[in-house]
């Protein structure tokens, strides 16, 4: 296959990644994005699997991405295949290879192994100075739970430790070398910080598209499953990066989107994010609710997009 017909995908799995509502956020992406107008640059401040990132620069006449990732071993992943994309997928291929020999019983100890691995040394990971050796297998691990973990989740608990039960797939793809590389050219050039979200005012020019993907709203106390750090993300933080959404408003060609949960789906009268977002426009999506205990509810449910469009 020839290099400029791979299309690039995200090399994470993801609870509540965007690859499955791509198709219905084109006819909300603002024209310009499109080519009917100047759109030069991309921000996406919550980074996650990259889906829209990845479709942006894909399609679009992008001159220039920034991207940020507040959960540093996600940032990890993202700077080790932008540096060193090759050192990664011979570290995967090792991984690959040792895992699928085994029998399902022997594929869940070692998977056991490796998530224990890979809590015991992260007190040794320094995230702000990149080591290529060490930060090139941390991201291989990385890849690798995610892969062969329950629903592709990345959770931790209160110390930081990941705690995702294993996966039980037959087959899964642990190496995909092709879309590795394929990343690692679209990541080419692009900024990557792993800061707090508001970082964004600090990048910000004109003729930009900034598109947020904040950790959603829980739709019930039960339904909090985007612990993916050990910070949590509350209705106060919400409301900051709301004041943020407001800020980018008020700049000269600037267009903003925002997703989230739509509280509607569980409390007709909650009007959160209508009150929040007071003045922009608010559109309704259709996407499907992949994790839940209770699979009864797992199913369509709508998402709301936020514009300033």
């Amino acid at each position: 296959m020839n290099e400029k017909d791979i299309q690039v995908k995200p090399f994470l799995k993801w609870a509540g990644g965007k690859g499955q509502l791509l198709e219905q956020f084109r006819a909300h992406f603002p024209q310009e994005l499109n080519g009917k107008g100047i759109i030069k640059r991309y921000y996406e401040p919550f980074l996650g699997s990259g889906a829209v990132f990845f479709w942006v620069m894909q399609n679009c006449k992008i001159e220039e991405a920034y991207l940020n990732e507040f959960n540093p071993e996600i940032y990890l992943c993202y700077i080790a295949i932008q540096k060193n994309v090759e050192k990664i997928i011979s570290c995967l291929e090792v991984l690959e290879k040792k895992y699928h020999k085994l029998n399902s019983v022997n594929q869940e100890a070692f998977y056991y192994r490796i998530r224990n691995k890979y809590n015991k040394t992260r007190q040794d990971i320094n995230f702000k100075k990149y080591n290529a050796m060490q930060h090139t297998e941390r991201a291989a691990m990385t890849i690798f739970l995610n892969r062969t973990c329950f629903n592709g989740l990345y959770r931790v608990n209160s110390k930081g430790r990941f705690n995702v039960p294993f996966g039980r797939y037959k087959n899964p793809t642990i190496c995909d070398s092709q879309n590795l590389k394929a990343v690692s050219k679209a990541l080419k050039g692009v900024t990557i910080t792993n800061k707090d979200f508001s970082v964004i005012q600090k990048y910000i020019k004109r003729d930009s598209f900034v598109y947020f993907d904040p950790p959603y709203r829980p739709l019930s106390k039960t339904s909090n499953f985007t612990s993916y750090s050990n910070n949590g993300f509350s209705d106060k933080e919400q409301l900051r990066l709301a004041a943020i959404f407001k800020k980018l408003n008020e700049i000269n060609d600037v267009k903003v989107m925002l997703s989230n949960s739509d509280p509607k789906n569980e409390d007709k009268g909650d009007n959160f994010f209508e009150r929040l977002y007071a003045g922009f426009r608010i559109e309704r999506l259709k996407a499907r609710r992949m994790i839940n205990c209770n699979a009864s509810k797992r199913g369509e449910i709508n998402e709301i997009l936020v514009m300033n469009y």
